[in-house]
């Protein structure tokens, strides 16, 4: 959980050095954890930070986008991220983490728009690697992407994949989240790096655990949504033993699941 301890260290970022510069993947919860980014890629390489791809618009990825403006990144994002710059979801979310992740978040701290918009997938070559932006959305969030570094077979996966832990599904698209899932399953990545948890070369295994997780949520409480049942009954009658011992089950869960109630009623003609 994010707290001032970890100065709202509870997502993954990433970058990949090429010829003619660095291309980064988010960029972390923070302006602190972002200037520690760029300490950690200079000492790597001197090359510049030519382009910073946001996977999606939540307050842990996107806190430390104004240390890359300052260093004259690009900003890559998807067009439905746009919303959440003038929304009132944007604005209580930094006013509430100003308070709760002082000193790290502070008033110096603002939301950064993208230079470049985009609506479809994407590839540009840097340096002769090639990149593949991929819009997944709308899953986790309208505006998911995911990056495929097609030469090495990584996958950044964003907040699609997460990685020994249990999910965040917030107002997510659990349906299109698991048909997003099986669409990066084709792409058969070899290493993959999650919006949290660790990076892992089992790449199907993290992609298949997210998929069963959320598949099993809309299971668990399809019934109960669609004939208005109670959601505490349809909660307890279920079975999370398969579940209850990884990090965040208890902080996540039941919101997870009473978000899936509420978004399967959604569907329901």
């Amino acid at each position: 959980m994010a707290s001032p301890e970890n100065r709202n260290f509870i997502s993954n970022a990433g970058f990949v050095i090429t010829p003619e510069g660095v291309v980064v993947v988010d960029a972390l919860g923070s302006p602190a954890l972002a200037e520690a980014l760029v300490v950690a890629i200079r000492k790597l390489t001197p090359q510049p930070i030519r382009k910073v791809i946001v996977t999606h618009y939540h307050a842990d990825h996107i806190y430390g986008l104004q240390v890359f403006k300052a260093h004259s990144a690009q900003i890559i994002a998807h067009v439905l991220g746009k919303p959440y710059l003038v929304s009132d979801v944007g604005a209580q979310r930094l006013a509430s983490s100003r308070q709760t992740l002082s000193p790290w978040v502070d008033e110096e701290t603002h939301l950064v728009a993208a230079d470049e918009w985009i609506d479809r997938e994407t590839t540009f070559t840097l340096g002769k690697v090639s990149f593949i932006i991929k819009p997944v959305g709308p899953a986790h969030t309208a505006e998911d992407l995911a990056v495929l570094v097609p030469s090495t077979g990584v996958l950044f996966a964003g907040d699609l994949v997460f990685q020994s832990r249990i999910p965040y599904v917030g107002n997510a698209d659990s349906k299109g989240w698991i048909a997003a899932l099986a669409a990066l399953s084709k792409v058969t990545p070899k290493i993959i790096v999650p919006g949290h948890g660790p990076h892992s070369t089992e790449a199907m295994r993290e992609i298949k655990f997210t998929s069963d997780y959320l598949t099993y949520l809309r299971t668990s409480m399809t019934k109960a949504a669609i004939n208005l049942d109670s959601f505490d009954e349809a909660y307890a009658a279920t079975d999370w033993s398969e579940y209850e011992g990884f990090p965040l089950f208890r902080a996540a869960n039941r919101m997870n699941a009473y978000n899936v109630y509420l978004s399967i009623q959604q569907e329901s003609p």
